[in-house]
């Protein structure tokens, strides 16, 4: 069977199988290196609060979320844009 892409749209290259992961909205299990990893910081305390606490000389920590998607659902949450079929040549990252 063909295929379209020349690394089947994953980045193991000669690794073997890879480790999966869950995507974070719909359940499917996705290999990890062929899934859209999204990554936020969050913080414990709320923005106000926060900035008057910051201006006081005080350090709020945070906390980083890292979520995995598969490819459709990185594309209907607009992680991942779909591009046209000349641009997708184009080994750059645009975000």
């Amino acid at each position: 069977m063909p295929f379209k892409r020349k690394s089947r749209g994953r980045s193991k290259g000669g690794k073997g199988s890879g480790a999966t992961v869950q995507c974070a909205s719909c359940g499917q299990v996705v290999p990890r290196d062929k899934a859209k990893k999204s990554t936020r910081r969050i913080s414990f305390v709320d923005a106000q609060l926060a900035k008057e606490l910051r201006q006081k000389g005080t350090y709020i920590a945070s906390s980083f979320d890292t979520k995995y998607y598969c490819v459709s659902c990185a594309v209907h949450r607009g992680i991942v844009k779909v591009r046209a079929e000349k641009d997708r040549h184009m080994r750059t990252r645009r975000y």
